[in-house]
């Protein structure tokens, strides 16, 4: 018996430190990648006095993808190594408010980054498409404001109901009814999950459809210019655009069913799934945030610019 309890143990024990590990690794670069964005925006902030409506989407994006992976790790970290600090209410509710928040945010800010790059480069001759590309520049500081307090609106409510069913799970006495406590959890446990679950179908569909009207305009545009031997700009920026937009709805489309098998793993204490969701889970800002690097030419330069520099002080050494 004693030496059943102690594999057992072990095994906790090992399957803790390899969350903690494999997480603090992709925390520890998505961190940097972000903050690499960050820095390159600060500084052209600094010199330009001014940031165009891309670079202040990607200046969001990057801060609400720092505090996120932030927020994960300690998260994480407190509930594997020090689960007791989480028995505090006050920390608990706090840390779980913020992390949510800041993965809508992050989520939502994306999606507006998809429907901006549809909106400037897409061509369609609605007249409606035609007044928001005229006026996305004044609309998207609006639009982001709208995203971030919608998201911190729907963090405060998810954490609150979170905290009511912990509270009741807790106060319930054995005397209760069973089932009356089983149909209150049920109400909690729905009216949560559906919330979560509206915010990313929402900011799924706007991704799907820019997407979708990118290539429509992508395709069009080819097919006009099939004639023409000139180097065309405009086509440059739409496979830029596509590629930045595509590989978000197909990581995007994965974290929607890392979401659901969230969902239905969330009662398991230590599982191989879960385990492989919070990798893909920390995993998304960083690879992300590296793509869009790489579909900004600004972003790039200025990272095998760094990349080229350090090199160079390597191999002085």
């Amino acid at each position: 018996m004693e030496a059943c309890y102690s594999s057992q143990q072990s095994n906790v024990t090992s399957y803790g430190a390899t969350t903690v590990a494999i997480i603090s690794l992709e925390v520890f670069v998505g961190m940097w990648i972000n903050a690499f964005i960050v820095g390159v925006l600060c500084i052209a902030c600094v010199k330009k006095k001014t940031l165009n409506s891309n670079e202040k989407i990607l200046l969001l994006l990057g801060c609400s993808r720092i505090s996120y992976l932030c927020l994960t790790w300690v998260y994480r970290f407190l509930s594997i190594i020090y689960p007791n600090f989480l028995q505090v209410q006050t920390i608990r509710h706090l840390l779980r408010s913020l992390t949510t928040f800041f993965n809508y945010s992050n989520l939502w800010v994306s999606a507006c980054l998809c429907g901006f790059y549809c909106i400037k480069i897409a061509n369609f001759r609605n007249s409606f498409f035609i007044y928001l590309k005229v006026k996305i520049d004044r609309i998207v500081p609006w639009l982001l404001l709208g995203s971030v307090t919608v998201a911190l609106a729907i963090s405060i409510f998810i954490s609150d109901l979170r905290e009511r069913l912990q509270k009741n799970n807790i106060t319930s006495s054995c005397q209760e009814n069973f089932w009356e406590v089983t149909i209150r959890k049920d109400k909690h446990h729905f009216s949560s999950y559906f919330l979560a679950g509206l915010v990313f179908a929402v900011s799924f569909l706007v991704v799907i459809f820019s997407a979708v009207f990118l290539l429509f305009s992508l395709w069009r545009h080819k097919r006009t210019m099939q004639t023409s031997s000139m180097k065309d700009l405009s086509m440059d920026a739409h496979i830029r655009a596509m590629k930045s937009v595509l590989s978000f709805l197909v990581m995007y489309s994965i974290n929607f069913v890392c979401l659901i098998l969230t969902i239905i793993y969330a009662t398991n204490k230590e599982n191989i799934m879960k385990l492989l969701l919070y990798i893909y889970l920390c995993a998304f800002p960083g690879v992300h945030s590296l793509i869009l690097i790489f579909s900004n030419p600004k972003l790039e330069k200025a990272l095998l610019k760094m990349l080229y520099g350090v090199k160079c002080e390597f191999s002085i050494k």
